[in-house]
């Protein structure tokens, strides 16, 4: 048995499967060693379960998530996974990986993020390629949901919001200037909180105000990430995986295009790919 999972930092898809036969699927909370100690990983794995019930019917282990862009955080994962699945071979990764092989399996394309957060880079087929990208949500994730909850957040305590959007959103949420400013600044894991206004950006599509934001952010992840990567690789093909891509993806399609750049494929979440991929391979 293999086990496949694909980790943001709101939840991990898990996909459990023998040779072509999925035994499981399910969600358990995010894993990202940015955020989570090898004590949380195993505390999360010991409440689900459907790991529990097959931790050692599993073999091999491939998990992708954010966090894993060094050494010591793949560490984390590897040791937590290990101390629970004592029979399995594991595998972590950085979750642009995970991206690329969905996308494109052995074939070259520019590989491009847009989810809680936001990254790209260049895949030659078998590994991708070291850039400067991927700062984290203080630092850039430029259209992600972290990017457009900030957004939201600071133009609504700006009194910059539409007075119809300012009704939708007070209606929605019982939030203030006060108590926003706490779960920014004061909880743990704010990109979170940040993320999670998505739903409301999507409700609101049709806003011309909305429409203009979800553009913006857009246009800064295309101009920051994209464009340098075609000035290297002219000639290949650009692809597009997360929740907010594929929500949004005719305004990410009428942005690309405006800019001169085509997206072959859209995938909003690539972990039945990567089941596929690999359980070929097994």
């Amino acid at each position: 048995m293999i086990a496949v999972v694909y980790s943001g930092s709101n939840y991990a898809e898990w996909r459990l499967a023998v040779r072509d036969k999925t035994i499981a699927t399910f969600k358990t909370q995010g894993i990202n060693p940015y955020f989570n100690d090898e004590k949380f990983i195993l505390q999360l794995l010991n409440k689900n379960i459907n790991l529990i019930h097959h931790a050692e019917e599993i073999k091999k282990i491939y998990f992708f998530t954010a966090g894993a862009s060094s050494p010591e955080r793949v560490a984390t994962v590897t040791n937590a996974l290990a101390t629970f699945f004592k029979n399995a071979k594991i595998l972590v990764e950085h979750d642009i990986l995970a991206a690329a092989i969905a996308s494109c399996k052995e074939r070259k394309g520019i590989i491009c993020i847009l989810g809680s957060g936001s990254n790209a880079a260049y895949y030659d087929g078998r590994k991708i390629k070291k850039n400067n990208f991927g700062l984290g949500y203080i630092l850039a994730d430029e259209g992600s949901a972290n990017w457009l909850g900030r957004m939201l957040l600071k133009n609504y305590m700006y009194d910059t919001l539409p007075d119809k959007l300012i009704n939708k959103f007070e209606k929605r949420y019982e939030y203030d200037r006060k108590n926003i400013l706490e779960k920014v600044y004061r909880n743990p894991h704010p990109a979170l909180f940040l993320s999670s206004f998505t739903d409301f950006f999507a409700d609101n599509r049709d806003d011309e105000y909305v429409t203009e934001m979800v553009k913006t952010g857009f246009k800064k992840f295309l101009s920051a990430y994209v464009l340098s990567l075609k000035k290297e690789e002219p000639d290949t093909p650009v692809y597009f995986v997360g929740s907010v891509a594929a929500a949004f993806q005719d305004e990410l399609r009428q942005t690309a295009a405006g800019m001169d750049i085509s997206i072959a494929n859209i995938i909003k979440e690539p972990i039945n790919n990567l089941l596929n991929y690999y359980s070929n391979k097994n």
